[in-house]
């Protein structure tokens, strides 16, 4: 369980965090931490979600604890961080292995994507993330 956040907690290093905790199977009790009240996530238009998307902090808990359902073994490999104040940028590798059959993934597969986030950090807390996603097939 990540230790409570604090004002001092640096953006860069709380964002990190963050996707240790996703790659260890984070449902929604491990990730609510990182989360400000507010929290928003925005999900640029991508192959699973040809429209995009805007989920709320609820949208977010409800869909962390179903993730489980549908992959396991997430790995994020960081690429590259840029740190501004409290706006953080990562890009990197996500994989995971699918547990049911998705439109262009069968059960046992692994999924993979290039990935880049713009999170913005407030008080310790993650109040946006904008993520960029482009799913290998």
């Amino acid at each position: 369980m990540p230790e409570t956040s604090s004002p001092q907690t640096l953006p860069l290093d709380r964002v990190l965090e963050f996707f240790r905790v996703l790659e260890s199977g984070g449902g929604a009790a491990a990730i609510r931490p990182f989360l400000a009240d507010s929290f928003v996530l925005v999900e640029a238009p991508h192959l699973l979600a040809p429209e995009g998307s805007t989920r709320t902090l609820a949208d977010v808990l409800t869909g962390a604890d179903q993730s489980a359902e549908v992959v396991a073994d997430q790995k994020f490999v960081i690429r590259r961080t840029t740190c501004e104040g409290g706006r953080v940028a990562v890009e990197a590798d996500w994989s995971a292995m699918v547990l049911m059959d998705l439109r262009y993934w069968d059960r046992g597969e692994v999924i993979r994507a290039r990935t880049s986030s713009v999170f913005e950090v407030s008080g310790g807390l993650i109040v946006s993330q904008d993520s960029y996603d482009c799913y290998f097939r």
